[in-house]
């Protein structure tokens, strides 16, 4: 049996009778705890792990950006995400010449690495404002949660949100994935409130879609949906029946979808704005024509920065991408990937607890009127993410986590005398795999494909290895393998030389030349050539580093 003390067109905000004292301090404590323990966890991640492919190139644009007003560097994600990383970086003393004639990988790899700085304390204060930021979301997703299954439900849903390896990995990094994700749960939290007070709600609702937006052009998929909802919310919120009335409330719906866009417009446009107050724009050299259903997009009324940034990442889709998943390769997209690579990588106990999540939703009628602002944002923005050619791992979907999140507190509203043991259970499970593959976030996979050190064997790229164990290699070298000859293939943007890693490259040379230690990055070992594979077969594993990097012995 399930709950029906609630009426359906009016849930609760607080889930039942309010709590006492003690417990809204116990509820306290047990939030902050959950956050705390996040925070260590991103902390200790974002401290030991070198530059990822993407950081150096964000951290150097948001630099050069703010420094010289210029909106040149990657014009294919907007300004928001990273003005938010450059809130950490004002605290370095980082100048580029205004000259800087390379492109926005050699800036990242001049400013983290050729200019005498310290490349692990830039990228520590350039991912510090997205671990804040991730922490934020967690409150988000807490209070979310809380409006529709109480303060029970709210911490079942913190606790998927903190405890997620996928969430952590990514919310201690200086990209882009989760300050995208996060500002779509809050937008769909704040609509969701709207139901009561649209009035005050709806403009902070409007702020945060367009906050996404102006992070992260994949966004736009999810401002449909957000304005539908919108018209929801007003339908909800004012009362009435009869043609004149069911008017009235569409129209209402209708102005206040129109100004909830203007609203995240706004943000856009101020985004580049901040930027540069005069806009100076030079389209990037090659830009790739539009053609039919694509050519719309010039339509929007947003910057022309923006606009051709799209130009970019259509180029992007347009590109033939390999990709590698259950230990296959494959050229072309596999358009189940998504779906396939959050199988191995979400804990089993959170896999079940979305199900159960998914399937209360509708079925509780308290939480039925909820179903709209939670399920479908996250099904409309995944079924636009599997249409995509790059199938380079979960970050793409983080809001798949967030949302699903959110649906599992209604676990709480299950009336059956097994349910909050089996519960209890279930988050007690995801805690243990989470923690049992602390530091190492970025390559965790559940224990039914084999935990974290088999991850290489499934996916490949921004799911295992995405050069984040550099500095982690070097010291293992140092430690047993001293004075030994190194080959190296590496994918990443670290420079292995500033670690001390003196190595050759492998491919450049015959293979009969090669001995001695061979080192190989395994997203290269996934999408390996006849050339590398070669060299692999011949070759004996000795030794692995952050389940990330595997060290050979090459006779």
């Amino acid at each position: 049996m399930v709950s029906e003390a609630t009426r359906e067109d009016v849930p609760p905000l607080a889930g039942g009778r309010p709590p006492g004292r003690w417990r809204r301090w116990l509820l306290a404590f047990a939030v902050a705890g959950l956050l705390a323990g996040m925070a260590v966890a991103m902390l200790t991640t974002a401290v030991k792990q070198t530059p990822t492919i993407d950081e150096p190139v964000y951290a150097g644009t948001a630099i050069f950006s703010l420094e010289h007003h210029s909106l040149r560097f990657n014009p294919e994600h907007p300004p928001l995400g990273k003005l938010i990383i450059a809130t950490g970086l004002a605290f370095a003393d980082v100048h580029v010449d205004a000259g800087f004639a390379g492109d926005q990988t050699e800036l990242g790899r001049y400013v983290l690495y050729e200019q005498g700085h310290d490349p692990g304390r830039l990228m520590l204060l350039a991912r510090l404002p997205v671990i804040v930021l991730t922490l934020l979301f967690g409150l988000v997703v807490f209070a979310f949660a809380r409006d529709l299954a109480g303060p029970a439900g709210g911490l079942v849903a913190l606790a998927l949100y903190a405890l997620s390896p996928d969430i952590v990995a990514h919310g201690s990094l200086a990209t882009l994935d989760v300050p995208v994700a996060g500002f779509l749960v809050t937008s769909a939290w704040l609509l969701w409130r709207a139901r009561r007070r649209p009035g005050f709600y709806l403009p902070f609702a409007g702020l945060a879609l367009g906050a996404a937006v102006a992070t992260k052009m994949s966004a736009l998929a999810a401002v449909p949906v957000a304005l539908l909802l919108v018209v929801l919310s007003v339908w909800h919120g004012r009362r009435g029946s009869g043609p004149q009335r069911t008017v009235r409330r569409l129209g209402a719906g209708a102005a206040a979808a129109i100004g909830v866009a203007l609203i995240a417009i706004a943000v856009v446009w101020v985004s580049y704005l901040v930027v540069d107050p005069r806009l100076r724009w030079v389209p990037p050299p090659g830009l790739p024509p539009v053609e039919g259903l694509r050519s719309l997009a010039g339509l929007l009324p947003l910057p022309r920065p923006y606009l051709d940034g799209m130009r970019v990442q259509f180029g992007f889709e347009d590109q033939v991408w390999t990709t590698f998943l259950f230990g296959s390769r494959h050229v072309g997209a596999l358009w189940y990937y998504l779906p396939a690579a959050l199988l191995v990588k979400t804990p089993l106990g959170a896999l079940a607890l979305w199900a159960a999540g998914v399937a209360a939703m509708p079925a509780v009628p308290r939480l039925r009127p909820a179903a709209p602002y939670v399920l479908v944002p996250a099904a409309v923005l995944l079924a636009a993410a599997m249409t995509g050619s790059r199938d380079l791992g979960v970050r793409y979907a983080l809001f798949v986590p967030m949302f699903l999140a959110i649906a599992a507190a209604g676990v709480v509203t299950v009336r059956r005398r097994w349910a909050p043991v089996a519960l209890a259970g279930l988050v007690a499970f995801t805690a243990v795999s989470s923690l049992r593959t602390f530091p190492y976030y970025l390559p965790y996979s559940n224990e039914a494909f084999g935990g974290p050190a088999e991850t290489h064997r499934q996916l490949h790229d921004s799911n295992v290895d995405w050069g984040q164990d550099l500095g982690r290699l070097a010291d293992r070298l140092k430690q047993r393998y001293p004075g030994e000859r190194v080959w190296l293939v590496y994918k990443g943007s670290g420079v292995p030389s500033y670690y001390g890693i003196e190595a050759a490259d492998p491919l450049a040379v015959p293979a009969d030349a090669v001995h001695g230690l061979l080192v190989v990055s395994d997203s290269a070992v996934a999408k390996a050539d006849d050339r590398l594979g070669s060299l692999l077969r011949t070759s004996t594993p000795i030794d692995e580093v952050g389940h990330s990097i595997t060290i050979h012995r090459r006779p």
